[in-house]
């Protein structure tokens, strides 16, 4: 088992990002505290040693977006963040209608923008966390930025 300082430490460095893709992936503010939480608690169980922080922060995220395919597998019914959760997220109000844009993507293009654009990582790295190959996830990248467009023209033109 990790130990209390370790878990502490986790939490400190990553606790912050897991919670935010979790968050963007379920929509729901307890959904995604709940999805954190699980996160943290199969990091304790399952005790990983990493070579790395990034290969740690790469794990947790791992951990993370599937707890929360697992929920959304789970849910009955779709809850939505409410307008102020979101704008609380967001910087500024062009931050905010894109990342209710980016809430709308069909699952297999947010993760893969969540990790590109906000978490900051390369496509080699998300290949190699959602187990596809980097031409899949370039295309994915490519598709979910022009899905992406879309709807923010949709929505807020």
């Amino acid at each position: 088992m990790v130990s209390a300082d370790v878990i502490r430490d986790a939490l400190d460095n990553y606790g912050d990002a897991v919670y935010k893709l979790c968050l963007i992936m379920l929509k729901n503010h307890a959904d995604a505290a709940d999805a954190a939480q699980e996160t943290f608690i199969t990091y304790m169980d399952k005790s990983p040693l990493f070579t790395g922080a990034e290969k740690e922060k790469a794990w947790l995220m791992q951990v993370a977006a599937n707890k929360c395919r697992d929920m959304l597998r789970m849910r009955s019914r779709r809850n939505t963040v409410s307008d102020d959760i979101l704008e609380n997220y967001a910087e500024n109000t062009e931050e905010y209608g894109i990342v209710e844009a980016l809430t709308e993507l069909p699952d297999k293009y947010r993760i893969v923008m969540i990790l590109h654009y906000i978490e900051g990582y390369k496509t080699e790295e998300i290949a190699g966390m959602i187990g596809k190959t980097v031409s899949a996830v370039k295309m994915r990248l490519s598709k979910g930025r022009t899905m992406l467009r879309e709807t923010y023209r949709k929505e807020y033109m």
